[in-house]
């Protein structure tokens, strides 16, 4: 454990030598500690994650996690004997109960505590519940850790139906592991289409028509009213339109929300999310926000956003180690998400917003195309389906700055690489 704070003040963030705490074991809190680790930090480094086991990578638990195959293993983020030689303390399995802003520590459940320099909050997001009648019932689940994961995966082997609750990312990538174990497989939407505020209209219909296509009952406009069960275990739904719906294992999907109970306690600025300036730095100049429970000022967006995907947490991860260690500069990373749905590749760059216009690239009948989602007069997002050129040569215009829209998108012989190419030549 690391000394107490020293009374000459020596040490304070911006110093190789300072205590950093990290709270949170995801993405986030790992990049954290590598890249101070990396850029010369020799200071006391902790990270404290909530969960039992070591940190693991989080994008498999809804695709290749829950694969018929047996022997289905987590893939950890890093190896155990990687904290110890680069003198990380990862205390597992262990909750931060509260911040002392003023003595500058932090208090754990086992009764210890912890003092920083620099606090980084990496502490991520939980599932949305959903409050119905019958939301109790066994078999109802959510996924959002691997035990999560674990007992989805033991229970889609004796699945018959499955009932996805939310047809946003993890509801689709779930329903598409679901067919693999040749369930039946419905999705119910509130929205009137899947993705709804993640994609275009066009990307949206393609998905939807896609899934449907490969078996799955895909219901939009349609949301759970109440579960019905038999001895205290689901047997199915009632939709909001009055159909029924049979289901012997449920996942709720219908999005997550901030951990933001550390930061209220403490005092410092919520609102969806724990409010950072350009630096990911709170109100309180010691402590920061990373990840999936950081609201921040986005560039690309011209808003304040937060953002959740493994890109921007390791994106904020890396620069706050740089602020920490004395760096100035602002956040400015491009944001850029994937999800893998069965055969389906979505890849999307730069930041959509509500109103933006689009352009098809390519014929969306063959499986593989590119929305160019346009503001102002501006390219300001790509998203792709199995189009991966596209994806490449849309991140490397939209970080290079403003973009101007193309003035010929529809023409077949158009291409987003070479139009990248004409406007960020290669060094």
């Amino acid at each position: 454990m690391c000394p107490a704070p020293s009374s000459d003040g020596h040490a304070r963030a911006g110093h190789i030598g300072a205590r950093v705490v990290v709270v949170g074991a995801g993405h986030a809190g790992v990049q954290v500690a590598d890249a101070l680790r990396t850029h010369g930090h020799r200071g006391c480094l902790t990270i404290v994650g909530d969960e039992p086991v070591l940190p693991y990578q989080r994008p498999p638990l809804s695709k290749e996690h829950l694969a018929p195959a047996e022997g289905v293993a987590a893939l950890p983020l890093r190896a155990e004997r990687h904290f110890a030689e680069h003198r990380i303390t990862l205390l597992t399995g262990v909750t931060v109960t509260a911040l002392d802003r003023r003595a500058r520590t932090v208090a754990l459940s086992d009764g210890g505590d912890v003092p920083y320099d620099a606090l980084v909050l990496a502490t991520g997001a939980v599932n949305r519940a959903l409050t119905v009648p019958g939301a109790d019932l066994t078999g109802i689940h959510a996924l959002r850790t691997l035990s999560d994961a674990d007992t989805l995966r033991t229970a889609l082997l004796e699945a018959g139906s499955v009932l996805v609750v939310g047809a946003g990312f993890i509801g689709l990538e779930f329903a598409a592991a679901a067919r693999r174990h040749a369930a039946r497989v419905t999705v119910l939407e509130a929205a009137e289409r899947p993705l709804a505020r993640a994609v275009s209209a066009e990307t949206a219909s393609y998905l939807a028509d896609a899934h449907r296509d490969a078996g799955t009952d895909l219901r939009c406009g349609e949301a759970v009213a109440r579960f019905v069960g038999d001895n205290g275990r689901v047997r199915g739904a009632i939709g909001t339109t009055g159909a029924e719906y049979e289901a012997d294992l449920v996942l709720v999907g219908i999005g997550v929300e901030p951990r933001v109970e550390l930061a209220l306690r403490a005092g410092l600025d919520v609102a969806d999310g724990i409010v950072v300036d350009e630096h990911l730095r709170t109100a309180d100049p010691a402590i920061y926000a990373v990840g999936d429970c950081a609201n921040h000022p986005n560039s690309h967006a011209g808003a304040r956003l937060r953002l959740e995907s493994v890109q921007n947490a390791s994106g904020q991860a890396r620069h706050v180690a740089s602020v920490i260690l004395g760096a100035r500069r602002e956040y400015a990373e491009l944001p850029w998400f994937w999800s893998h749905q069965g055969e389906l590749r979505l890849q999307i760059a730069g930041v959509r917003l509500p109103g933006d216009d689009s352009v098809v690239l390519g014929d969306p009948a063959t499986g593989r195309f590119s929305v160019c989602c346009l503001r102002g007069g501006r390219l300001v997002a790509v998203e792709s389906v199995n189009r991966p050129a596209d994806h490449m040569a849309a991140r490397r215009l939209l970080a290079a700055g403003p973009v101007p829209a193309p003035e010929n998108p529809h023409d077949p012989a158009f291409s987003l690489k070479r139009f990248a190419q004409e406007l960020v030549p290669a060094p």
